[in-house]
């Protein structure tokens, strides 16, 4: 079904745009994947849950009569505040400085990835204590420098979080390092309202009740399109209910559009929370996220993989010679098969620093051929699944 792919994520992409739980483009993208699996025949189970639904309306940061731009912080409260800026480093410097009524400005080498929020189970003792502190000093508001040059990625997102934040770009925050003990404003402008966002799950009846689950997640962070984290994911699994729809089954295939990866409360807990059927069901679990990307090839990490499924992915990838192995990565929804002992594949990109949740992820950072190389490898594993001998039936 050439064309169909690509089509699946101009949608998600350029028609609907930003996808962040509960809101207009959220929905909408739910909307479209049921409208795409009830096409195919499925029987379709929506999944809504409660979640918090945040918008920015404007932010900006003031030296003396210069108005810079600043990116307003999911979740963060709106404020407009004047303070003395306090530069920190290190956990070690927030350890020690007093911060109340300043504006703290998190800087350096910690600033390269986002805080974990206070109720992620997987956080490390430092990431917990650093947000701790910031509760504790009970600064004015906080800026956090993005570490790398150009594009901003928002550093905190936890709806937990009550101080003010936003983030600042590397050559910002140099400024802002120059003066510290200047005073500085911050102002934004934010609205938080509760919402709802929902999984979708679409369902193929087999010869067996044994299951092969596909999945991606189709929400994103607040500003970006999402092409690669993770529309073109499911653009694949959509292209896969297409195809797989319309031929006979000995496994019976669920198709799940996850909500809520990038933020809390996440969809992977309100699908265990809702499974009907025992995970020891699950034959094997394929996970799209972070495909097709134009700057490095893809690949497939195997988790649980008896020798038996291990010598079949092995078959397939003889055909595809360009998908490499990838040591197991736990960030995505894969994890909730993973951690139940389901045999799982989970399949990205092998690239540097691609352009996941900024604005810069767009259509244009995806190959059409690799997104078809998914489609492809995937129906030779499910077929070369089903064929192999003592198939359970």
């Amino acid at each position: 079904m050439p064309g169909r792919t690509i089509r699946h994520l101009r949608t998600l992409c350029k028609e609907i745009g930003p996808r962040p739980g509960g809101s207009v483009g959220n929905r909408a993208a739910a909307a479209y994947i049921e409208s795409v699996f009830r096409s195919c025949g499925m029987a379709v189970e929506v999944q809504e849950f409660a979640c918090p639904v945040w918008e920015e309306l404007g932010a900006w940061l003031c030296l003396e009569d210069a108005a810079l731009p600043i990116a307003a912080n999911p979740f963060s409260p709106s404020c407009l505040v004047a303070a003395p800026i306090a530069p920190l480093a290190s956990l070690a410097e927030l350890e020690t400085a007093d911060l109340e009524g300043k504006l703290a400005v998190l800087h350096g080498e910690w600033m390269r990835s986002p805080l974990a929020p206070k109720a992620w189970p997987y956080k490390s003792e430092d990431e917990a204590r650093l947000v701790e502190l910031l509760e504790q000093k009970r600064p004015a508001a906080v800026l956090t420098v993005y570490a790398y040059p150009g594009e901003v990625e928002r550093l905190i997102e936890d709806p937990d979080f009550l101080a003010p934040s936003a983030t600042v770009s590397a050559e910002i925050g140099a400024l802002l390092i120059e003066r510290a003990g200047e005073m500085a404003r911050v102002r934004i402008d934010a609205r938080r309202t509760e919402g709802v966002t929902a999984n979708v799950i679409g369902r193929l009846p087999g010869a067996s009740r044994r299951q092969i689950v596909i999945s991606a997640h189709y929400d994103t962070k607040v500003d970006t399109p999402g092409a690669g984290d993770d529309a073109g994911g499911v653009a694949v699994l959509l292209t896969l209910a297409e195809q797989l729809c319309r031929r006979e089954r000995l496994y019976s295939l669920e198709f799940v559009a996850f909500t809520n990866e990038e933020y809390l409360p996440p969809g992977h807990e309100e699908y265990v929370r809702r499974r009907r059927e025992p995970f020891e069901q699950i034959a094997a679990a394929l996970h799209f996220d972070g495909v097709g990307l134009c700057a490095g090839p893809n690949t497939v990490a195997g988790f649980h993989l008896t020798d038996d499924l291990q010598r079949v992915v092995e078959q397939v990838m003889r055909r595809f010679p360009e998908v490499l192995w990838a040591e197991p990565w736990p960030q995505s929804c894969h994890m909730v098969f993973v951690q139940r002992g389901v045999p799982a594949l989970a399949f990205t990109a092998q690239v540097e620093r691609p352009h996941f949740h900024r604005p810069s992820d767009t259509i244009y950072t995806i190959s059409p051929e690799l997104l078809e190389e998914m489609v492809s490898f995937s129906c030779n594993f499910i077929q070369a699944l089903e064929t192999r001998e003592g198939a359970p039936v």
